[in-house]
């Protein structure tokens, strides 16, 4: 970083501006639209959330990592929201969420309480989670994810 023209360009940083300009993201424009899909996301999860609330159905999470923390917390979801949320990982089980305070819980907390919703925090991998735990279904559960708009699986 510097006053302009004080530094030669390296031709990395040449590089990852082109990639800027033909992924659309080197202008204020772009970041406003990004700006909009996120307060959609939210609003779509806090309103189903609040649904859920009002039928007194039961939401739990899956997926303790860090992407999936991050939305909880821009959207301010917390435990009000979601009972607690289950990971497979042994060193974050009986912990906190970062922020929301949401428990974390090993993935048999699923089939002790039977929520009636599922959300998979870690939407990349929605399908093989749904998959791994489709006798989810048996009680009539179901999975949901909120990017990149909330889906009922």
């Amino acid at each position: 970083a510097g006053h302009k023209g004080a530094h030669a360009e390296l031709p990395s940083v040449a590089k990852i501006r082109t990639d800027e300009a033909v992924a659309g993201l080197d202008t204020p424009a772009a970041y406003a639209a990004f700006s909009n899909k996120v307060t959609a996301v939210c609003e779509g999860l806090r309103g189903f959330l609040a649904q859920a609330r009002e039928e007194g159905k039961t939401v739990a999470g899956y997926g303790a990592a860090a992407k999936g923390n991050t939305l909880l917390n821009v959207a301010g979801i917390g435990t009000g929201d979601l009972a607690y949320v289950v990971d497979r990982n042994p060193e974050k089980q009986g912990t906190l969420l970062p922020g929301s305070h949401i428990p974390v819980r090993a993935p048999d907390a699923l089939y002790q309480t039977r929520p009636d919703y599922v959300l998979i925090l870690p939407w990349n991998l929605s399908a093989e989670i749904a998959a791994e735990h489709a006798a989810i279904a048996d009680w009539g559960g179901r999975f949901v994810v909120a990017v990149p708009e909330l889906t009922l699986l």
